[in-house]
């Protein structure tokens, strides 16, 4: 298994969990005139996982189906909907890296034209897909408030997860 997966599985799971504290009005609320919404950066983050995994090792990941102005819209769609999006792209992500051999590490693969060696693009799509689950985690603790639960050591908690450090990877 390569070093990626892990941090994939772990913002997969912040993800997961941040968008099931919100309700479906949260889901869809924009923080401003500019803003994305939750389901916004969802349906942004399925697309581009989508393009980028689908044939990874063997064509560009810009794909010419891929719609990337239309990931910012999510008008007429369901929170189910958005989420099915987002397991059907997990999915692309699992097949096509997760298994990925320490041959296949050393290779090339191309984005929008540009040659990237396969860790790099994991690397890179890591910390693209790191900055928006970030980016829901805080709307999510925003739309929130005080009811927000902690999906890694809350505040004042470093002392009591110091005690036990292995019992969960934390940050």
């Amino acid at each position: 298994m390569n070093v990626f997966v892990g941090e994939y599985k772990r913002y997969k799971a912040m993800l997961e969990s941040a968008v099931a504290q919100v309700d479906d009005a949260q889901f869809f609320e924009s923080l401003g005139e500019n803003g994305n919404a939750i389901a916004v950066i969802v349906k942004h983050l399925a697309g581009n996982l989508q393009s980028r995994f689908t044939d990874f090792l063997t064509t560009d990941g810009e794909k010419e189906w891929r719609d990337r102005e239309g990931e910012f819209d999510v008008t007429g769609l369901s929170r189910d909907e958005i989420m099915t999006m987002w397991q059907e792209a997990w999915k692309v992500l699992e097949t096509n890296v997760f298994d990925l051999s320490p041959e296949d590490m050393r290779k090339t693969v191309t984005i929008r034209g540009v040659a990237f060696s396969v860790e790099e693009a994991l690397a890179r799509s890591l910390a693209h897909l790191s900055y928006h689950v970030g980016q829901i985690i805080f709307m999510g603790k925003y739309l929130l408030g005080e009811r927000w639960n902690y999906l890694t050591i809350p505040p004042g908690g470093s002392d009591a997860y110091n005690q036990n450090p292995a019992k969960e990877k934390g940050l």
